[in-house]
């Protein structure tokens, strides 16, 4: 295993730009695209090591408490404290953490234009590649799933749609949306285009657009990322329009 080398300045200083709310119990990041949320091999730090940044006088950092994918851009949480990562981590468990993606789809709107996507996923493992699969529902590693969706805005050859994963499985919007017709734009692994409206899309067209949540200090939150330039490109090229979260 390569050894990880101590952050960079220019590390420390992409994650203090990258804050969206700061208090005494939790952090939120717009987490950019490319930056693993944990784990990262080969030597490079993820998120969770570059959070020593905003490490307490006695050493100790804040810890995220749930995942994006690498290549998935927006709002991601960090506790600050255990007792807010405890309390935290039993809304995430109780499905009480309300989370809102963007995702660039094609060729244009799904049928209906919204709806509910609840079908079981399975995880499935090929040497080191690991992904998730569709499966029938008394399929032994079956593990239920269920993304609504909404269509924001259309084209001919794509769509902006809003979606709510109401469980948090592994690539759940990706297989979800791949599963109805609608992979995601970037998304080789389940079929999604890498080219739209004649420019090459740089990588998966997710976004965590929002997070409503409790607070651990009381009172209602919600956090908001607006999408990146690339994601805004993209969407443009495809002749589609956002508004603002």
């Amino acid at each position: 295993m390569t050894p990880k080398s101590p952050p960079t300045e220019a590390e420390l200083a992409l994650v203090r730009s990258c804050v969206l709310h700061e208090d005494d119990q939790i952090i939120a990041l717009n987490k950019p695209a490319g930056l693993s949320s944990q784990g990262a091999r080969g030597g490079v730090n993820s998120l969770e090591d570059l959070l020593v940044v905003f490490a307490r006088s006695n050493g100790k950092r804040p810890h995220l408490v749930h995942r994006l994918d690498r290549d998935t851009s927006g709002v991601i949480l960090a506790a600050r404290t255990k007792p807010a990562a405890a309390f935290l981590g039993k809304r995430i468990a109780a499905r009480q953490i309300r989370k809102s993606y963007l995702a660039i789809v094609t060729p244009g709107a799904p049928d209906p234009a919204s709806g509910t996507i609840e079908v079981p996923l399975r995880r499935v493992e090929r040497g080191r590649e690991v992904f998730m699969q569709v499966c029938p529902p008394d399929h032994p590693d079956a593990e239920t799933a269920l993304s609504r969706y909404r269509t924001l805005s259309s084209s001919s050859q794509a769509a902006l749609l809003s979606v709510s994963p109401h469980t948090g499985r592994m690539h759940q919007i990706r297989v979800h949306l791949a599963h109805i017709g609608r992979p995601i734009a970037g998304d080789p692994r389940y079929g999604g285009a890498l080219v739209l409206g004649g420019e090459a899309v740089p990588r998966l067209m997710l976004h965590a657009q929002s997070l409503s949540f409790a607070h651990p200090s009381g009172g209602e939150r919600r956090i908001i990322a607006e999408p990146p330039a690339d994601f805004i490109r993209v969407a443009s090229a495809a002749q589609l329009a956002i508004t603002p979260g």
